[in-house]
């Protein structure tokens, strides 16, 4: 996330809000066997539901990444390039100098990003994940890009859902309260995530009740939400990464351990925060992004608690220093 780690976080630069999307192709139907060379496996799921609060997700099958060694790129600042080294991780180097293994998941802007290329890394087999904005909205996608005659933002207006600016973005809380902010989100989702062909769901400010949103959220309000999210997302087939559980320094990651598939932390080490997901340690993995600390400063621990560790910039361009 950006400084400070009370502020939402993992979204491109203002300066790249404005970028062309290519034409959307058509989705390869041998992405979706690629889980093998992928190094990932399917999961099934079950439970009941409870009376109240966060539940195990209903019976069904979506991608879950494995636990140990899964390598990774984050890359939300332009469209993917599949040929640019940088991007696609493919050139990177250890701590000790030796190359890194090449990313086997991919965590992409789903809104600037076509299916075709979500097809194209299913094509080399590797795993791609969908990142969206789940909890703030700021103006930065074009119609074109998005594909609808209004954009997200010009929606979320429309009905009346906006609270306070977000500190240090040009974005504003959402109601998530509101059914039309429920709808407009789980449209979003459907049309950017599963009609692309993406394996699951990044979805960012998921917490925004820990911020000074002017809604007066709570966790519970937020609980029920994301709760309402992940059983959407995995109705589509697709899997649920929870972002920055760890920022709330209350139960919210353990409340919602049981729906999601995989969490993705920013500064856990910097910010002394990594205990907090101990609920989903040696049970779900969990990818480490840092932007401060260097390698030599993390993976130690990251690899001890069997976390994806990986020092990226902070505009997400692209630059990652993995760990071993």
């Amino acid at each position: 996330m950006a400084e400070p780690k009370t502020s939402p976080h993992g979204r491109r630069s203002l300066t790249a809000a404005v970028v062309a999307v290519g034409t959307a192709g058509v989705l390869a139907v041998s992405g979706l066997l690629a889980g093998v060379a992928a190094g990932v496996t399917t999961n099934t799921k079950s439970g009941a539901r409870a009376e109240a609060g966060p539940r195990v997700a209903a019976a069904t099958t979506w991608w879950v990444p494995p636990l140990g060694d899964q390598p990774w790129q984050w890359e939300l600042t332009n469209p993917l390039n599949l040929r640019n080294a940088k991007q696609m991780g493919t050139d990177d180097r250890l701590p000790d100098g030796a190359r890194a293994p090449a990313p086997v998941i991919y965590d992409i802007d789903g809104i600037i990003n076509p299916a075709s290329t979500v097809a194209a890394l299913h094509a080399l087999g590797k795993r791609v994940v969908c990142y969206v904005e789940v909890g703030a909205a700021g103006n930065y996608y074009t119609t074109s890009e998005v594909g609808t005659v209004t954009t997200y933002y010009q929606q979320f207006a429309a009905a009346d859902v906006l609270g306070s600016a977000v500190s240090g973005w040009p974005e504003r809380y959402l109601d998530i309260r509101s059914p039309a902010t429920v709808s407009i989100v789980e449209a979003m989702i459907d049309h950017q995530c599963a009609a692309k062909g993406f394996d699951a769901v990044e979805t960012d400010i998921d917490e925004e009740y820990a911020s000074s949103n002017g809604l007066g959220l709570t966790r519970a309000d937020e609980e029920r939400y994301m709760t309402t999210l992940a059983d959407y997302i995995h109705s589509l087939g697709l899997g649920w990464w929870i972002k920055n559980p760890d920022d709330t320094g209350d139960s919210y990651a353990t409340d919602l351990e049981p729906l999601a598939d995989a969490v993705l932390t920013e500064q856990c080490n910097q910010y002394a925060t990594c205990s907090a997901l101990s609920a989903y340690v040696g049970h779900k993995a969990v990818f480490n992004a840092e932007y401060r600390l260097k390698p030599t400063r993390f993976c130690a621990n990251d690899a001890r608690l069997g976390f994806n560790g990986a020092q990226f910039n902070l505009d997400l361009t692209g630059v990652r220093k993995p760990c071993p």
